[in-house]
């Protein structure tokens, strides 16, 4: 099935090149019945000259993003294979150790632990590939409905510190105004929820995060995450937010994802007529991530 973004592309370059071979065929026709028209000629073959040139520039910025889409694509698979494979991994091994071990009631709980969190882990992963299916599809409906954006935060948080083994310390939340948003409670909980994962995720082993709820001029509420990370290049800001892209590096390498967090929030964002952006002061500033909804009336 040909996606309609690709069918848009394909259509523009086929039209692209029926216009260039139609330019050529007049050249040739006109330099034929018109060959004492010499100005006509001139006229006509600058104008090739310069459609030409427009359709090498363009077919070659064409063919550069396509490299580089096709390179996000395969780095996504590997980061997919690896988030899908590793839990899977374990959860079988010690599946086996408790099918031909005899193992203490201590270590049994504790292996059932691991595999649940394992399991935690595989879901979240098929979770954020489903999402992104279904917040990139058209025309998509929103299962609108008021959502006290305060309760979600605290909910999001929470399960972050169950998930990642973090005392309360390690996730200080500033309370804002008692605020209600309309929109998708699931996705608006997506959304904060990965925002606050990919600040933990990217804080290393001294996690410092920051969680701030705070109205904007009575018509929007703002949900600031702020980390004390290895913060992101300038030129990476907007960047950040499209589908399967990292911030390339060692860190991308380290640090498991699928470049989907972060696509989901400003796509969510955007659904609800907010918006998503991130501000950084450069490597080793620490990052500040905020997800803007209005309020509902």
């Amino acid at each position: 099935m040909v996606l309609p973004g690709r069918r848009t592309s394909i259509v523009f370059f086929i039209a692209l090149g029926a216009g260039l071979i139609s330019v050529i065929l007049l050249l040739y026709v006109g330099w034929i019945l018109l060959d004492w028209r010499t100005g006509i000629l001139l006229f006509l073959g600058v104008l090739l000259l310069a459609v030409t040139i427009s359709g090498v520039v363009v077919n070659t910025t064409f063919l550069v993003r396509e490299i580089r889409r096709n390179e996000q694509h395969d780095a996504f698979i590997n980061a997919v294979t690896h988030e899908l494979k590793t839990p899977v991994a374990s959860i079988r091994l010690y599946l086996e150790t408790l099918q031909t071990r005899g193992v203490d009631e201590t270590k049994r709980k504790e292996f059932y632990r691991i595999m649940l969190e394992d399991s935690d882990r595989l879901l979240g992963t098929i979770d954020q590939i489903l999402r992104t299916g279904r917040i990139g599809r058209a025309r998509r409906k929103l299962n609108a409905a008021p959502v006290d954006l305060g309760a979600v935060v605290e909910e999001c948080l929470a399960r972050a510190r169950i998930l990642y083994h973090l005392p309360e310390e390690s996730l200080k939340y500033q309370h804002g105004p008692t605020v209600t948003v309309k929109g998708d409670s699931d996705e608006v909980r997506a959304a904060v929820s990965n925002l606050i994962d990919n600040a933990v995720k990217y804080s290393g082993k001294d996690v410092n995060v920051n969680v701030a709820l705070a109205s904007v001029d009575g018509k929007y509420v703002s949900v600031r995450v702020t980390d004390d990370g290895p913060g992101i290049p300038k030129s990476e800001l907007r960047q950040i937010f499209k589908r399967f892209y990292r911030v390339p590096g060692p860190l991308a390498r380290r640090v498991p994802g699928t470049g989907l967090g972060l696509y989901i929030v400003h796509a969510v964002a955007r659904a609800h007529g907010g918006r998503a952006w991130a501000e950084s002061e450069g490597p080793g500033q620490g990052s500040t991530f905020i997800l803007q909804l209005p309020i509902a009336k």
